[in-house]
């Protein structure tokens, strides 16, 4: 039986990355999510069977059946990821798999992953797919017995976190789109405790993969670093296993 869950929400995952993939795309060049698929080079529409998640990618060997230029690794990678995440969860909550926290866990994970290739590719986030996350995501946790006070309480504690970086900073060690990151941030971690794992974890990773590149002059201090992609980690880590890496530090 768990298998057959495994495979139901990994396909699930492939197709929600691939309409994650689509909304990367059409909300950063100002067009309408609704409609047909199309080449992002030659504007040609896709056919259906050319755009089955990860396989049409392979098939195609990863170009456009009508104008031959490469197809970016990125739409197959995506997919990929949103589906291990989506079967991930489902394992890690059996036997006993609420509906509410599968839910809860997937919107996430769209969040998780819309947010890394989002800020990554264009040092930005988009609120129409982080707040309306984060009110879900929000309300789920009602919903499964989270205090609310503690879940506003964290949210308001990350958002002074980054807004007193933006403030410190004049908005150059840090953008605005981190404030709303971190608007994520607390209601996924739900608690101060595991908002601190969390973020300890992505300043980390950040400090170690900055540093070297420093180091070796690939970049300058100036330059643009996204935070995001390191926050989406080192939240990851915080919602899953934050509470056993708490209780390891406190004996």
């Amino acid at each position: 039986m768990l298998t057959i869950f495994l495979i139901i929400s990994f396909w699930v995952g492939l197709i929600l990355g691939s309409f994650l993939n689509c909304l990367v795309y059409r909300l950063r060049h100002k067009k309408t999510i609704l409609g047909r698929s199309f080449c992002p080079l030659c504007k040609k529409k896709i056919k259906w069977y050319d755009n089955i998640p990860v396989l049409s990618f392979i098939f195609l060997k990863g170009r456009c059946r009508f104008c031959q230029q490469k197809i970016s690794w990125q739409y197959p990678l995506v997919e990929l990821l949103l589906g291990l995440f989506f079967a991930f969860s489902f394992y890690w909550r059996w036997p006993n798999p609420s509906l509410l926290l599968i839910g809860k866990d997937w919107i996430i994970f769209f969040g998780f992953v819309f947010i890394f290739v989002y800020d990554l590719k264009y040092l930005e986030v988009e609120d129409i797919i982080i707040l309306p996350a984060s009110v879900l995501i929000f309300v789920f946790s009602l919903f499964l017995g989270h205090n609310y006070f503690s879940l506003l309480l964290t949210t308001l504690i990350a958002v002074a976190f980054f807004g007193l970086q933006y403030l410190v900073t004049k908005g150059k060690g840090i953008g605005l789109g981190d404030l709303r990151i971190g608007v994520f941030m607390g209601v996924v971690c739900g608690s101060w405790p595991m908002l601190l794992v969390a973020l300890f974890f992505a300043y980390v990773l950040g400090t170690f993969v900055s540093l070297p590149l420093l180091l070796r002059k690939k970049k300058k201090m100036k330059s643009m670093i996204p935070l995001g992609p390191f926050l989406v980690v080192g939240t990851f880590v915080a919602y899953f296993f934050g509470e056993a890496i708490i209780s390891f530090y406190l004996g």
